[in-house]
């Protein structure tokens, strides 16, 4: 699955990973399934042909209809013109032809966030692979296994976006059952964490999944944390650095970094300062 280049790139080849990361997993019971733009899709795919796997779904900047199943000529010709310039550009130095996709995705990104996002897409995939993925997504078509979907589902979606248009998140909501839909005062498919409408996805999450705070008050993001992980965040809090977190803990400089990256990712924060702020502002206790 981590293959530069890879043979079959269809999408049934994509719910057939699932079903097969899912086997891996060994689970026993039900498992709930989180599915982001395409990926959805997938979710649905295989949420309606294992409905006793299937013990919720969120989906977000989701659609069951790929842009050339819309019926909107206009729409399908700048997607076409997208992956022409996917396979011209993507993997070149200069970011251009890369930022027509990026700003499509997040249009209220920041500077350092659209290159970060430009060179995480060049990083990612080669331009033959990006494109045909993208029209793989553009041909893809779940209607008729929105009704077969059992499991419980909540459906978010930005009002603005430039990606996926609200209106998709619609036709889900219409076709899955008891679904619930929340609607997001963003234009971005990405969410950014300083806009409101993150905080609302989080608040809505939590909600459905029945999760929040802990007893004592506290975030359940930190609950991802390992004991280290959340010892290491206290002393980041204290204002130390990673040489003075080494020391006072008795490992090396390397492993407190480590510890500080996947910190960062579970909390998804880019930085120390984002990192205190964040555990201030959720009740993070020690």
């Amino acid at each position: 699955m981590t293959d530069w280049n890879v043979g079959d790139l269809s999408f049934d080849r994509w719910v057939e990973d699932l079903e097969s990361v899912a086997a891996a997993a060994r689970t026993s019971g039900k498992f709930g399934l989180v599915g982001i733009s395409q990926g959805a899709a997938t979710c649905i795919a295989y949420a309606a042909k294992n409905p006793d796997r299937v013990s919720q779904l969120i989906l977000y900047g989701a659609y069951a209809r790929g842009t050339w199943n819309r019926g909107s000529d206009e729409a399908s010709r700048v997607y076409r013109a997208i992956i022409e310039l996917v396979r011209l550009g993507w993997g070149q130095d200069n970011p251009a032809f890369r930022q027509v996709f990026t700003s499509r995705f997040v249009p209220g990104a920041s500077d350092e966030q659209i290159g970060w996002f430009n060179e995480l897409c060049r990083k990612t995939t080669s331009p033959e692979v990006a494109a045909e993925l993208l029209e793989t997504r553009a041909r893809i078509d779940v209607l008729d296994l929105l009704d077969k979907v059992q499991a419980p589902t909540l459906i978010l979606h930005s009002r603005e976006d430039g990606v996926i248009p609200i209106e998709e998140g619609h036709i889900l909501a219409a076709g899955i059952r008891g679904s619930q839909f929340v609607e997001l005062d963003s234009k971005n498919h990405i969410l950014l964490e300083n806009e409101p409408a993150w905080e609302r996805f989080r608040e809505a999450v939590l909600e459905f999944t029945g999760t929040g705070k802990s007893a004592h008050g506290e975030d359940a993001a930190f609950a991802a944390l390992s004991s280290r992980e959340r010892e290491i965040l206290v002393l980041i809090t204290e204002g130390l650095g990673n040489a003075a977190i080494g020391e006072r803990l008795g490992i090396s400089e390397k492993t407190v970094r480590n510890h500080v990256s996947n910190l960062f990712d579970k909390l998804g924060v880019w930085s120390r300062a984002q990192a205190i702020v964040f555990a201030h502002e959720r009740g993070f206790r020690p």
